[in-house]
This record gives C-alpha cells, structure tokens and sequence, in this order.
C-alpha cells in the first residue's frame, strides 16, 4: 500500500531568509562590541586575552592593540574590555590566551606558532 509521506522541504528562499537573518544579527553583535571598544579605548583594532593566576585565583588580563599593533589604554581600559569579551562570549575557553579582531568579530584562540622554515623545534621527540 502507498502510504502518504510529505516530501515538502524548505524552500531555498525561506532558507536565503534565515541565513540573511543569521548574518544581520552578526554584524550588529560585531558593531555592537567595537563602539564599545573604540570608546573604552579609541583606535582599538585588536584584543588579545591572557589567563593569569594571581593569590591563586584564575584571571583573565587583556591587551588591547590599535593598528600598529602596539598596547594602548591603562589599566581600567584593559579591564573593561576583558569584562566586555566575556560578557558578549560566554562559552569561550577564557582558560586560554584568546585574540579577538574588532573589524571581523571574530574570537579565535591566540596560539603562538614558529614557522617550521626556521628549523627551530624544541620538542624531544622531533630530534
């Protein structure tokens, strides 16, 4: 017997909708967190996060970078940013240094990475 099934799907218009939706709300949460940063510090381009232990308690210090890539902002400025970042990023791994870039919103990890054309490899099981 033929039983009745639905082969509708969603149509491809519905779905440009809701992908455009997704990427709006994106670019708001973007500009959102970069008026914030341009006026905690002016000229801020990039965050870079480092977890610290101070009296045995995790922290999370931030360093904020204009263009150049050089610090700017005191003390006050750094730690409003860092609160910023973790407020508007809940779920990061702020265990870890972390970089975040104001122009793309994005937050990726801030591993540091030696090129392997230099030869300089520290690890006893490369040698």
């Amino acid at each position: 017997m033929n039983t009745p099934q639905s082969t509708r799907r969603p149509l491809r218009g519905a779905l440009a909708i809701y992908g455009a939706r997704s990427a709006r709300r994106d670019m708001l949460h973007t500009a959102v967190i970069g008026r914030q940063l341009d006026q905690i510090a002016p000229g801020t381009v990039e965050v870079r996060t480092v977890p610290v232990t101070i009296d045995g308690q995790p922290r999370t210090w931030a360093v904020l970078l204009n263009d150049l890539i050089q610090p700017i902002g005191g003390h006050d400025a750094r730690a409003a940013a860092a609160r910023l970042l973790r407020h508007m990023f809940p779920r990061a791994d702020w265990s870890t240094p972390q970089r975040y870039n104001v122009r793309t919103g994005h937050l990726t990890p801030n591993t540091p990475a030696i090129p392997a054309a230099l030869g300089i490899n520290t690890a006893e099981a490369a040698r």
